[in-house]
């Protein structure tokens, strides 16, 4: 512990200090009034306590928080009961094979002698059977109802009021395509119009969005896809005009056209088919029928263009004399082509239809010059050989059976479908099928009495003579309204899918039932006999 001194005694000890410090050294003797001599003096120490700290004080701060509550449960679970099983295999037995009885020649050899006579006979009755004539398996699932699997359209031309003119498959069977343009009355030549492809096999099909939209001049009448080319397609225009596109090429899809010159029709083009040239048949040519009465040719050619390479033209001088019609007026001889149809057994065999409503029998091997004034590059020939019964209005589609070599089908503006032979004049029969027009008739690829019908009453009618020669055996709605259904194509490829267009813009593909795509048991021999009975 240190002891403090008193302020007093600190000082005077500091002073007397001093003198000692002042003198060090010096003899001093000791006198009353003199300091005795300098000693060691142990002192207290001093100690001052601090005022800085009482005054500034300890400042500290004690604080607290705390967290959100920590929530907990608690769950039990069950193991899956498991069971150990254990098996003994038993010990496999040898199996022990029949003997068999050693091969007896002799007894083999007379068997057959004795059977040979019974089962010849029996092979010969089942070699002359027609039976399973026209049969083949057909392993898909069956259809049983007629349904629609896609509606197509495309708005523009919709907003524009254009009708669907024409439909068409391609070679592949999965690409559908349509011309847009008017079957109205009315001046369409100037319209801008369309022809759209829908690829129905293409993954997010969208029935509003075609895959491939062509821009054309005029109203387009009709088209065409290439025979072997899925993506070539030909199509006729209201302007007389015909066309020839690549589907696949949106920024550039024109390949060919016909121009406008003399040889080019002067009518709207009902009609485009491909035709294989004659020495070369890898290649093909479009033929063209117009209202203007000629029957044209083209082959394409270098510059994008269609070059005609031979011609027909329709007079009245020139029909056969069966015909009866009525004398031209004001001079005009031309008679007017609405439809074609090609014979599946002789090329150069076809069918026209006409505005006068008679079918003609016509070949592209004519050889004599028609009797007209309209101007040509190439000489035009007379192709008509012979005029069956008319309708009571034009011919608007013609189709030949592919089945058999003499009967087609006609349909026309009188309602009525006539079954025809190409050996009388006269129809096998008469269908009416409609209080209004028929635009399309034709012919299954697959069925030999099956066909399809197109009325203007909007509905698409599918008959089949084996089981009735007068009703449809199925009519199926296409416009809700009735607005007419224009135009129908089967498809070759899908035998299942048919495609209708109709005045409202939209084309409708239809999934056909079994019934109308599996040949029946001597189907195309009893449409031998419908030809041969009303012929004789």
């Amino acid at each position: 512990m240190a002891t403090s001194a008193q302020p007093g005694q600190l000082g005077l000890a500091g002073s007397a200090g001093a003198e000692a410090l002042a003198t060090s050294g010096t003899a001093s003797t000791e006198g009353p009034e003199r300091p005795g001599p300098l000693q060691d003096e142990t002192l207290g120490v001093a100690s001052v306590p601090s005022q800085w700290r009482g005054v500034q004080g300890i400042r500290g701060e004690t604080k607290s928080c705390q967290t959100a509550s920590i929530t907990t449960a608690e769950a039990s679970v069950q193991a899956r009961k498991h069971v150990d099983a254990e098996v003994q295999t038993e010990i496999p037995e040898p199996v022990s094979l029949p003997s068999v009885p050693r091969y007896n020649g002799p007894r083999l050899a007379a068997f057959l002698r004795k059977v040979e006579a019974m089962v010849t006979r029996e092979l010969n009755k089942n070699w002359q059977s027609h039976a399973f004539d026209g049969f083949e398996v057909n392993w898909a699932e069956q259809q049983q109802t007629v349904t629609c699997l896609h509606t197509l359209s495309y708005p523009p031309a919709q907003g524009q009021g254009l009708h669907v003119t024409g439909v068409s498959w391609n070679s592949t069977g999965s690409v559908v395509a349509c011309a847009y343009g008017r079957l109205d009355d009315g001046d369409w030549s100037t319209l801008r119009s369309f022809v759209c492809a829908w690829n129905l096999d293409r993954r997010g099909l969208s029935p509003q969005q075609p895959s491939a939209v062509v821009e054309v001049p005029s109203a387009a009448m009709c088209l065409a896809f290439h025979p072997t080319r899925p993506s070539h397609v030909a199509g006729g225009l209201y302007s007389g005009e015909v066309l020839v596109w690549d589907m696949s090429r949106p920024e550039d899809p024109l390949l060919w056209r016909t121009g406008l010159t003399d040889d080019t029709h002067t009518d709207p083009v009902y009609q485009v088919v491909w035709l294989p040239e004659p020495r070369h048949s890898h290649r093909f040519q479009v033929l063209s029928v117009a209202a203007d009465g000629k029957v044209l040719l083209w082959q394409g050619v270098g510059a994008g263009r269609l070059q005609l390479s031979a011609g027909f033209a329709l007079a009245v001088q020139q029909l056969p004399r069966n015909t009866k019609l009525k004398k031209p007026s004001r001079g005009e001889t031309e008679v007017g082509a609405t439809a074609v149809s090609f014979s599946s057994f002789d090329p150069s065999l076809f069918v026209l239809g006409t505005e006068g409503g008679f079918p003609l029998k016509c070949s592209l091997m004519a050889e004599d010059a028609a009797v007209t004034r309209m101007p040509s590059s190439v000489p035009l020939r007379a192709p008509a050989q012979f005029t069956f019964a008319p309708h009571g209005g034009p011919v608007y589609s013609v189709s030949c059976s592919p089945f058999h070599r003499n009967l087609f089908l006609s349909a026309g503006t009188d309602g009525h479908v006539h079954l025809y032979s190409m050996l009388q004049a006269q129809p096998l029969t008469s269908l009416q099928l409609s209080h209004k027009y028929l635009f399309a008739v034709r012919w299954s690829p697959v069925r030999p009495l099956v066909f399809a019908a197109a009325s203007g009453e909007g509905d698409v009618q599918l008959f089949d003579l084996q089981k009735s020669s007068q009703k449809p055996a199925v009519s199926v709605r296409q416009t809700e309204d009735e607005s007419p259904v224009y135009c129908l194509e089967f498809n070759c490829q899908q035998t299942q899918l048919l495609a209708a267009g109709d005045a409202k813009g939209t084309v409708k593909v239809w999934q056909l039932s079994s019934e109308f795509t599996e040949q029946g048991a001597r189907e195309t021999e009893h449409l031998d006999q419908l030809a041969s009975e009303v012929a004789s």
